[in-house]
């Protein structure tokens, strides 16, 4: 016998979507400034907690630590399974092009967890002196 879903707590993905690039953060309010937690930048898109704004800043800041710590290796880029994950994917492309970071993705759009990640830039490093590599999520 099958059940359907409670209505109540499922999101409209086309509103999370949209919410994503239309919604602006004010930093004046804290619930609306980039928090990190134990797993990285959490938040909605529909609470302005996770927006477009959000990522562009985040990815920049990484960029300028690159370059602050002459960080010249590739950059491997994932995302998982969240509906946000790809638009977020997707600005950060765009913030990496702009900086002239060579990226390193999966083939095809495949989801990347973090550990296939990890596990990248460390084989990547392995016994390198310098041209490090690093990665975002």
């Amino acid at each position: 016998m099958s059940k359907l879903a409670n209505p109540v707590p499922l999101v409209n993905i086309s509103e999370l979507l949209a919410a994503y690039e239309k919604l602006t953060p004010d930093a004046d309010i804290p619930s609306e400034r980039v928090q990190f937690g134990t797993s990285g930048h959490r938040g909605s898109s529909l609470t302005t907690s996770f927006n477009q704004n959000h990522i562009l800043a985040v990815v920049q800041s990484v960029c300028d630590y690159r370059i602050k710590h002459s960080i010249t290796g590739p950059l491997f880029l994932g995302f998982d399974t969240h509906a946000l994950s790809m638009p977020a994917f997707q600005t950060s492309l765009e913030v990496l092009a702009a900086n002239n970071i060579d990226v390193m993705t999966a083939r095809n759009d495949d989801y990347t967890p973090t550990p296939v990640i990890s596990h990248a830039i460390l084989t990547y490093n392995k016994n390198r002196e310098a041209h490090f590599s690093d990665g975002i999520v």
